[in-house]
């Protein structure tokens, strides 16, 4: 009984060997099969698409960025265009926004000269005569138009309106206007002989150009 005891204990000792080699053996096959697993499996791109997409954003963003400075750009050179444009009407209007009455002060001013000229027209022709009286009354008529005339001429200049009286001085088409043209061989040609209609000039812009007569 103690020969099939040894036996047995030696058929056990034998079973346990070959199930832990057998076991020993699933246990390596099992972990090259999990290594051969992750060596074969495809590789995990997650993250390379990740990357990939994000610098995709990024560039899209800096297009956006930089299309957002220029307009920003754009958007502040308009504007100054704006401001300027706007001063310089602002200016214009302070200007020449009198151009207006100006024109039809003028009408005052041709007749206060040709009254002027008349009266002293008169004045020479009441000196020769006899009746004192009536000389007098012409230069008292005289006097006071002349004055009239110099304030409103003094409160022009005071408006930066100038007179355009080009009398012997040379031709200018952007200041004066030709209506007759006439030989005259003491002067040379395109020199302005005779001012029929003084121009006027405000800011050096030009509001009524002078009516001459021109030299050839």
């Amino acid at each position: 009984m103690s020969n099939k005891t040894s036996s047995e204990k030696k058929a056990s000792k034998q079973a346990k060997k070959e199930s832990s080699k057998s076991d020993k053996k699933k246990f390596e096959i099992l972990v090259e099969d999990e290594h051969e697993s992750s060596d074969t499996a495809p590789p995990n791109d997650e993250g390379e698409v990740t990357l990939s997409d994000a610098l995709l954003r990024l560039e899209e963003a800096e297009e956006v960025v930089l299309k957002q400075q220029d307009d920003v750009l754009r958007v502040q050179a308009e504007m100054q265009n704006l401001r300027r444009r706007t001063e310089q009407d602002i200016e214009k209007a302070h200007k020449y926004g009198q151009e207006r009455f100006v024109t039809e002060l003028l009408v005052v001013i041709d007749n206060l000269e040709r009254a002027l000229e008349s009266a002293k027209l008169n004045e020479e022709e009441e000196a020769n005569s006899k009746e004192g009286d009536g000389y007098d009354k012409v230069k008292a008529i005289h006097d006071g138009v002349d004055l009239t005339l110099k304030s409103l001429v003094g409160c022009f200049k005071k408006f930066n309106i100038e007179t355009i009286d080009p009398l012997g001085e040379p031709f200018d088409p952007l200041l004066h206007q030709a209506m007759s043209i006439k030989e005259n061989p003491d002067v040379e040609s395109n020199t302005v002989t005779l001012v029929m209609q003084k121009g006027y000039q405000l800011h050096g812009r030009v509001i009524r150009p002078a009516m001459v007569m021109v030299s050839k």
